[in-house]
């Protein structure tokens, strides 16, 4: 169950010649791969790409209609080795996957695929991930591309330019025999627009045609010495291939060339980015029309050399501006420039910053000291001036220009500042328990090892659980935590995975390395019936039904299969005893071997979007519904907020405390709870208070409900009116 649904959106994709189409960057990469003749397609979800692949399970019967294959890989070195398809035979194919940890995974594949080489197209969509929004390590595609030879193609985020890309880059592919990476960033992803359609193309090679006319090339199988001449074919022929493909489709775009003696170079991403800030220093207009030269890459990867001499003809000086590190362009600029001996004067990096992403402000900054440098830009448009003119959380334009006075600008920045807020589990996640036991078993058994992986769980290394000591990659936690493995009494280092890192690596490179190994180390397998990190979509061990997969395959039999013998499954990882008995039974028990606990539970906020839905139309149609939901008592409650330490749901808070003895505030429950039960749970099993109680809430209720609901409220009305009066005789 994916997180949107694109069912209504994927009609889009029929429209045929000269019709407009208007949607997503997503949307419009689907619908360029269709007007393409691709064969087949595959991949792995993961930010920012997961909704192009909720576009495609989507479109499924659109894409059978023209007998295209798709799958959701198990892995990016699934969906990578797929190309292969595209090795010996005339098929275009497309794999997607974020970077740049997929690219990661996918690099084996990647690697061999680039060294033979390709006949039919073969097109790598890359979801760009590079910023502070970014959940992964800051790196960048582009050294996998140079790695190698994988040209890089980087559009201007905008629709027309995007399915041109895709388009172009089979193209190029074929040209050059050469898998080709299209970048795909966060804002590209999204961004809407138009662009006017063509018809969609059923492959003229189609795959039957493969099964029945098998073809081989042994020149095209990694495998010496076949592998060492692909290296010579790689430099000799196919990057002189893809150089003049590149310059007779004039894929890379010069504007306002000759305009003035300085310019700008840039990565086909950044173009609206620079334009903004161009802009703002009255130098362009909304429409792109730019007073200072652009030589915008939309190619990436080669740089063509008689291009960038082109551009810096009769100027002193450019910019290069290349968001990331290392600067793999510039330091490639210098080189043509040196090689060329084109005198002029190269800036970069040196006037932007080194590392992290180049919004408006951070470009803005840069362009203006560049433009600066060459008596480009007025005096009085300040860079103050322009960034109080972009809608962000920046000091106003006063105190930023108010350098003179330190005690004012550190006063405004402590008002200003925007909290950190850090991402934590969603309200009622089954997750939090699994933590909140491991807590508790923490008071009793002290401190343990624990190798985090990447998930939802990777959110109990903060506050309030601070759980969690590595994370090296996806269903890698327990083979971070092998070399840990030593006979020590009630020390076994514990690894938390989920379900979909399980089925991605977990299983091979984890579990059935432990059994290999003889570790006797405890796994934890949160078990969600999801990839609830990439937006909820289905994996082998999904319960929901799903009509194109194969799913409800049990996690606990795969691990018995591979060997693990002490294993155990709780069934609702809300019930904080049975995890808590559970664990540390897996810590104490004296038996040798790998331990596995397979905590299940529905991934909550996948609940609640099928709840909620289903409730709002039951409601709608006048039928009962009860929802759970739990409360504090607040003459009860103590204070000591042991419920929030030990459980840290967005949905408990606090409140002033109501007896005007006491000053220490009350725990409160937000109208946010789902009433998964957990803060009760933990006020019992760890015995800290009876304050919290249940109650249910009850729409479109019987009459039976109704006259009860006028009891109970008139007997409480008259007992509170007793207690009035009773308090104002003891007052007077």
């Amino acid at each position: 169950m994916a997180e949107r649904s694109f069912v209504k959106e994927v009609e889009k994709l029929r429209l045929g010649q000269g019709e407009l189409f208007r949607g997503e960057g997503i949307l419009a990469v689907t619908k360029a791969l269709l007007e393409s003749g691709v064969a087949y397609i595959a991949g792995y979800q993961g930010a920012p790409i997961s909704h192009l692949m909720d576009v495609l399970a989507d479109a499924q019967e659109i894409l059978s209609e023209y007998g295209i294959r798709f799958e959701n890989s198990a892995s990016e070195a699934t969906a990578a080795a797929t190309l292969a398809a595209s090795v010996n035979y005339p098929l275009r194919g497309a794999a997607i996957f974020k970077a740049t940890v997929g690219t990661n995974v996918a690099s084996d594949a990647l690697a061999n695929l680039a060294s033979g080489g390709v006949l039919g197209g073969a097109l790598i969509i890359v979801g760009e991930d590079y910023g502070e929004g970014s959940s992964i390590m800051q790196e960048r595609s582009h050294a996998f591309a140079m790695k190698s030879q994988i040209w890089l193609l980087d559009p201007r985020p905008n629709l027309p330019s995007i399915v041109q890309a895709v388009k172009m880059g089979f193209e190029l592919s074929e040209a050059s025999h050469t898998p080709v990476m299209l970048q795909m960033r966060i804002r590209a992803c999204h961004v809407h627009g138009r662009f006017v359609c063509a018809d969609n193309r059923v492959s003229a090679f189609k795959i039957k045609d493969a099964l029945v006319n098998p073809a081989r090339e042994l020149n095209r199988i990694v495998l010496p010495p076949a592998s060492f001449l692909h290296e010579k074919e790689k430099i000799q022929e196919r990057w002189p291939a893809a150089v003049r493909f590149i310059q007779q489709n004039e894929l890379n775009e010069f504007f306002a060339e000759s305009a003035d003696d300085i310019g700008i170079a840039l990565q086909g991403g950044c173009y609206n980015t620079v334009i903004r800030a161009l802009n703002l220093l009255g130098l362009a207009d909304v429409f792109g029309n730019s007073r200072i030269p652009l030589y915008v890459m939309n190619v990436a990867y080669p740089l063509l050399d008689e291009e960038f001499e082109r551009f810096c003809y009769g100027k002193q000086a450019i910019l290069v501006l290349e968001e990331g590190q290392p600067n793999f362009v510039e330091q490639n600029v210098a080189n043509i420039l040196r090689q060329r001996d084109i005198t002029i004067r190269l800036h970069g990096k040196d006037l932007l910053p080194m590392a992290g992403e180049y919004d408006t402000a951070t470009v803005l900054a840069g362009v203006r000291a560049f433009l600066e440098r060459y008596d480009k830009v007025e005096a009085e448009v300040t860079v103050a001036a322009c960034q109080a003119r972009i809608p962000a959380v920046t000091l106003p334009a006063e105190d930023l220009s108010d350098k003179n006075s330190s005690d004012k600008k550190s006063s405004v920045t402590k008002n200003n500042v925007v909290h950190t807020r850090p991402p934590g589990f969603c309200t009622g996640c089954p997750e939090r328990p699994i933590f909140t036991a491991m807590k508790l078993i923490e008071r009793e058994l002290g401190q343990h090892h624990v190798s985090a992986d990447i998930g939802c769980h990777l959110f109990a290394i903060l506050p309030p659980f601070n759980l969690g000591n590595t994370t090296m990659g996806y269903g890698l936690s327990a083979a971070s935590a092998a070399a840990l493995s030593a006979p020590v009494a009630n020390k076994r280092a514990i690894s938390v995975m989920g379900d979909g890192g399980f089925w991605h690596n977990g299983l091979t490179s984890g579990i059935a390395n432990s059994v290999f190994n003889r570790s006797d180390n405890l796994t934890i397998i949160v078990d969600n019936s999801y990839t609830s990190a990439t937006g909820g979509q289905d994996i082998p061990s999904s319960t929901a039904f799903n009509s194109s997969r194969s799913t409800g395959h049990d996690i606990e039999k795969a691990v018995k299969g591979v060997g693990v013998k002490w294993i155990r499954t709780i069934k609702r990882t809300y019930d904080l005893k049975a995890m808590i008995h559970t664990l540390r039974e897996a810590l104490t028990t004296g038996k040798r071997g790998p331990k596995v606990v397979v905590a299940q539970s529905e991934c909550m906020l996948n609940k609640q979007r099928r709840e909620k839905k289903r409730n709002k139309e039951a409601i709608a149609a006048g039928q009962r519904i009860v929802r759970e939901r739990f409360g504090v008592d607040p003459d009860t409650c103590t204070g000591d907020h042991s419920c929030i330490r030990l459980s840290g749901c967005p949905s408990l808070s606090i409140k002033p405390n109501p007896d005007p003895l006491r000053t220490d505030p009350v725990a409160t429950v937000l109208n946010s709870c789902v009433g998964c039960g957990l803060c009760g749970e933990v006020s019992h099993v760890a015995a800290l208070c009876p304050s919290f109680f249940k109650a249910r809430i009850i729409t479109n209720p019987n009459y039976w409900e109704r006259l009860l609901h006028w009891i109970r409220k008139g007997i409480i009305g008259y007992l509170q009116r007793c207690d009035t009066k009773r308090r104002e005789r003891y007052d007077a």
